[in-house]
């Protein structure tokens, strides 16, 4: 969602109703990873995703970006990777002006972001998972690595692959649910569903309902609509 709590509200407001319209149900909701970056509400984001988790049961999985901002609390070096792709707007959004991070070098600009940024928020991003199986089911910020057992992946791939997962066919053990790779629209294959439709770039967000062999979309976007899809394509 990449700091935009605009559509994460929205899309907090449509699971919760979608979820009471449909049968008492034991349900749980898994986060991809990329709260932060980019957007400018990160922040507000990563509060607003911990609050949520005290109410219903949320599992978190760690993206590429809150792993560079975990790395980048300690290395240099790291933090200039993590600015480039959107780490900026995320200090920002913690309450350093756009000015002092212009004028700070790299040292002087971690130590900024590490007092800024609460130790409870690092913590609580440093938590993340790097994967959650739920029955057929595996949920996963990028994705996984072909031919490798799902027990042995690696986080980095977890957090970072493209290719060769995207472009395989066969089974990887379990259906996966990803985010990571940006599509207009949910990327629906007979093996995995993609759902990152770019927050940041396209200005929409998307979840995906599971139930049994019942897949659906939900959707919101920068015009505020809200929408349901059924992906029974998917199966």
């Amino acid at each position: 969602m990449h700091g935009r709590i605009d559509l994460l509200e929205n899309l907090i407001q449509a699971i919760e109703a979608d979820d009471a319209g449909r049968r008492k149900a034991h349900t749980t909701v898994v986060m991809l990873g990329d709260l932060i970056d980019r957007g400018h509400d990160s922040a507000a984001v990563v509060a607003r995703a911990r609050e949520w988790s005290k109410h219903r049961e949320v599992e978190f999985i760690q993206g590429n970006h809150e792993e560079m901002l975990l790395v980048s609390r300690k290395k240099t070096e790291s933090l200039r990777g993590f600015l480039k792709f959107g780490g900026i707007e995320t200090i920002q959004s913690y309450g350093v002006d756009a000015e002092t991070i212009a004028a700070a070098d790299f040292e002087e600009l971690q130590r900024l972001m590490n007092e800024a940024i609460p130790q409870d928020d690092f913590d609580f991003i440093d938590s993340f998972k790097k994967m959650v199986r739920i029955g057929d089911y595996l949920f996963v910020h990028a994705g996984i690595r072909p031919s490798t057992p799902i027990e042995h992946q690696l986080g980095q791939d977890c957090r970072w692959i493209r290719e060769p997962f995207l472009s395989h066919k066969g089974d990887f053990g379990a259906f996966v649910i990803h985010g990571h790779t940006i599509t207009e629209e949910p990327d629906v294959c007979a093996n995995r569903i993609g759902i990152d439709t770019g927050a940041f770039v396209h200005g929409t967000l998307t979840a995906i309902g599971l139930e049994g062999t019942d897949r659906w979309f939900l959707q919101t976007n920068d015009r505020g609509q809200q929408e349901t899809l059924e992906a029974s394509a998917a199966a």
